[in-house]
């Protein structure tokens, strides 16, 4: 049973740390950004590869740290994902992200993580995060490939026309929750 709690947090607002700046590093960091263009992130890393280099710099809110992890750049930090291919690192550094109280996310190790990166379908102001409990982001994947397709390109148009009809509202909560469940139900 998945027993995981979705979120969605407003990246703009917090400060995330990445360590790593190789593949994995970079397939984090696009997957942050594409979810979260204004998010505030270091990512920290010896080397860099040049994708990582290039996606950064479309994101001013981005900084690179050409050095190894430092115990100094959790300061400030409230999610930390680790994207190195060297486990120990990551051990030592979730025992201490544990000791600080920071969210880590550590790749390919389910069992060091706090929380997992879903896999996401978007459309427009519609975000829909998928889960599999960390056994198989392949199958999250298929899942978001098919919910992208099933989806119709209107449902930004739907959700607008909702928020307007939803603010013309005026009576009680119950009220209101009924009014669009009514609604919606001719629509799905």
């Amino acid at each position: 049973m998945n027993t995981l709690y979705p979120i969605f947090l407003k990246l703009d607002q917090l400060e995330l740390l990445i360590v790593g700046g190789g593949a994995v590093g970079h397939e984090k960091l696009s997957a942050v950004l594409k979810n979260s263009p204004e998010a505030k992130v270091n990512l920290v890393a010896p080397e860099i590869r040049k994708e990582v280099e290039e996606l950064a710099t479309d994101y001013p809110t981005v900084k690179l740290h050409y050095r190894e992890f430092q115990w100094e750049d959790l300061n400030g930090k409230h999610l930390v994902i680790l994207a190195t291919d060297k486990r120990e690192l990551h051990e030592e550094i979730k025992k201490v992200t544990a000791e600080k109280h920071l969210l880590t996310n550590v790749a390919d190790t389910p069992d060091l993580c706090d929380f997992y990166l879903s896999s996401v379908v978007q459309k427009g102001d519609l975000k829909i995060g998928i889960s599999t409990n960390g056994k198989s982001p392949t199958l999250a994947k298929r899942i978001r490939e098919y919910l992208e397709e099933a989806l119709p390109d209107e449902v930004q148009e739907l959700m607008d026309n909702l928020q307007v009809f939803r603010s013309k509202l005026k009576d009680d909560f119950a009220h209101k929750v009924k009014a669009l469940n009514d609604l919606t139900k001719k629509v799905f």
